[in-house]
């Protein structure tokens, strides 16, 4: 009996020391909204781990709580120091914005098409996922579509998209930024494709002059009826994780000798992108505080909730998904675990309903969908 005792004393002692961990860990993360990723390198990590060290936060909660402990109470407060943090990666059904079917909307999705699976990504051929994105496309019958990673190929070409889209989804106005080879005439970039006039265009232009990763930010003044709206399309940085890279989070492939290094080089690439994204992140938001007109801006960010990027959005506009949705919104469909890393944001004098992720995987991400109109005096 007495070595049964000092092996469950034992045992909980190296639980209440991981548990200490776990709650440090969840404290920094609370800190990733507010500092630049710049003055503290390796905090946006825990903010990207965020769902991962909840969980183990919530199992010891468990824990001490069959075992009444005290520690339920250290627990509970830490998780309460958290306060509506916890609430953007996890949405709840309560207060959720519904609109009245005689109100005048514009419907908008947002998707990263991974170009079309240009590179035969898809196991059944090259023509397979990119006609599937193109029926998902025709039966969402939104107003406005912005996409990123697109791909367009200037004529004569056997993979068209861009003008085949303009058809489909009956969207005449076009704006578009790429970067071009003259090798193959391929453009790579983003487009914005809109079935009401297109009044104004621009772009924000990010640090990298040549832009060797193809992120890029525009917008639209677009007209429907007698509003006029400012939609921004944005591709904030990209980590670049070649496909050897994944093998990190393969369950089934067997990793080689390198494996340190290779989880060293992801990490020098995160390294590398938290701060590029969050000042391009503050150039957009800059740019959005003085537009004359309301403003939606859509696409994909890159980060998490739980992110600087993210809070320097969320704490001027108002973010779709948990104004008019509930659950976790997962996004992203790739081999990372990056969760929600698509938005859809929107003026304060603006309101947002019906918001949807797709459910079928055709790229890397899922589309997301909502409407937006302004809101009633």
């Amino acid at each position: 009996m007495v070595k049964y005792l000092l092996k469950l004393a034992k045992f909980s002692t190296y639980i209440r020391i991981a548990t200490f961990i776990a709650l440090g860990c969840l404290l920094l993360s609370y800190l990733c909204p507010f500092i630049h990723p710049a003055n503290f390198w390796i905090l946006p990590f825990f903010g990207l781990a965020y769902p991962v060290i909840i969980l183990f936060v919530l199992l010891f909660l468990i824990y001490w709580v069959i075992l009444k402990s005290r520690m339920v109470i250290v627990i509970l407060i830490t998780i309460a120091i958290g306060g509506k943090l916890h609430f953007r990666t996890l949405s709840l059904p309560i207060g959720l914005s519904n609109k009245e079917d005689s109100i005048p909307s514009l419907k908008i999705t947002s998707y990263n098409v991974r170009l079309f699976d240009l590179y035969e990504w898809g196991e059944d051929g090259k023509y397979v996922n990119r006609n599937a994105i193109f029926n998902y496309l025709q039966n969402q019958e939104s107003d406005v579509f912005c996409f990123q990673e697109f791909y367009h190929q200037d004529k004569p070409t056997k993979f068209p998209t861009r003008d085949t889209l303009k058809l489909l989804l009956n969207t005449p106005f076009c704006h578009e930024r790429y970067s071009h080879k003259l090798n193959g005439r391929q453009n790579f970039g983003i487009a914005m494709l809109s079935k009401y006039p297109i009044i104004t265009k621009g772009d924000i232009m990010f640090e990298d002059p040549e832009n060797v990763d193809n992120n890029y930010c525009i917008f639209s003044d677009i007209v429907k009826d007698k509003d006029t709206f400012r939609i921004y399309n944005v591709h904030l940085q990209s980590i670049k994780f070649k496909k050897d890279d994944y093998t990190v989070f393969s369950k089934h492939q067997q990793l080689p000798q390198k494996k340190k290094s290779t989880i060293q080089l992801l990490l020098e690439k995160l390294k590398i992108a938290y701060p590029k994204r969050s000042e391009q992140a503050k150039k957009v938001v800059e740019h959005m505080n003085n537009s004359p007109y309301p403003v939606i801006i859509c696409g994909d960010f890159n980060d998490t909730p739980l992110s600087y990027t993210y809070n320097k959005f969320a704490s001027t506009y108002t973010d779709a998904f948990r104004n008019s949705s509930s659950g976790l919104g997962i996004t992203y469909a790739g081999k990372v675990p990056a969760g929600r890393i698509d938005y859809i944001f929107h003026s304060k004098d603006l309101n947002s309903s019906n918001f949807t992720i797709q459910k079928e995987v055709y790229s890397d991400h899922r589309a997301i969908n909502c409407e937006v109109w302004k809101k009633t005096e």
